[in-house]
């Protein structure tokens, strides 16, 4: 056993890894970006090595036996030292031709990053951009993302994180729907003959109504939808009243805001990167840009 501990692969690790973390082979491979019979085999060689089974196998895809479940705290901290040095030797580099992976909202990502990026990229055409848009927390340690722009103050360890600003929030509805249904003069107008946009399973509209004292439910909504680039075109398409960042509202023609003086908490902003990349000339040009564009919409 000590002597098979001490050969182990790296790529064993971490195929080990991806299945214990997906429980099957087919999402460790799209995880890590392997073949399903690689990693089979991989799987094999490790428990081969070791003289151990990992995994208990049924119908339902991988389950890990009881000394698959002691080997994973070591083998995620042996995956941590191999991000620790990816990043610290990523770090060192001081070309600005490269890739750099941005996160973002999908809000932020469709209706604010793109003008901002493509002014990057005529200013640093060297530097090509990958743009991960979704509202999930991606992992800098992991590479998953270099860079980060996020709605709340970002703990994970060992980053880099600014607070760029505020970006208002206002409620709209598109021209056409005002000029059918009336403009509302007050908030308790919205309630009396007016449709409402909202989130379907997200309680994040609902809750914030709550704290304007509001005591707002799933069926006030007429049209519901998760997807924050798809709910702010259904207001735009004249679905009814819907919120969003009053930058974007205001410089649309196709939609007008409603009810001005309505007090909405605000929407707070962070750059994040891994302290060991924030400094690489390629990633420090991008987070200054990226700085630069976004307090165009911050208050």
């Amino acid at each position: 056993m000590e002597k098979s501990l001490t050969s182990l692969d790296w790529s064993l690790i971490q195929s080990f890894l991806a299945v214990a973390e997906t429980g099957s082979l087919s999402a460790a491979a799209r995880k890590i970006g392997a073949s399903q019979p690689t990693l089979g085999r991989q799987i094999k060689q490790i428990e081969s090595q070791l003289n151990a089974s990992l995994f208990h196998r049924n119908s339902r895809g991988f389950t890990l036996t009881f000394t698959g479940e002691n080997l994973m705290p070591h083998a995620r901290v042996m995956r941590d030292a191999i991000n620790q040095i990816a990043l610290t030797a990523a770090g060192q580099t001081q070309t600005l031709t490269g890739t750099v992976r941005i996160a973002a909202s999908e809000f932020v990502s469709a209706y604010v990053l793109p003008k901002i990026i493509g002014h990057l990229r005529q200013t640093f055409p060297e530097i090509t951009i990958d743009l991960v848009a979704n509202d999930a927390s991606e992992n800098l340690l992991f590479r998953e993302a270099d860079i980060a722009l996020r709605m709340y103050r970002p703990t994970q360890l060992d980053v880099v994180t600014k607070h760029i600003g505020d970006l208002s929030l206002g409620m709209f509805a598109s021209v056409d729907y005002l000029n059918r249904k009336g403009r509302p003069k007050t908030t308790a107008d919205i309630f009396n003959g007016h449709d409402l946009v909202g989130y379907d399973q997200d309680e994040q509209i609902i809750l914030g109504m709550r704290q304007m004292n509001m005591a707002a439910q799933r069926d006030w909504f007429a049209t519901r939808c998760d997807n924050s680039a798809a709910y702010w075109e259904l207001v735009r398409a004249g679905c009814g009243i819907g919120f969003s960042q009053t930058h974007i509202g205001k410089n649309d023609p196709d939609v007008e805001q409603i009810l001005h003086d309505t007090p909405i908490p605000p929407l707070p902003i962070w750059l994040t990167a891994h302290e060991a990349m924030r400094h690489t000339p390629r990633i420090r040009r991008v987070w200054e840009a990226l700085e630069t564009g976004i307090k165009s919409f911050v208050s």
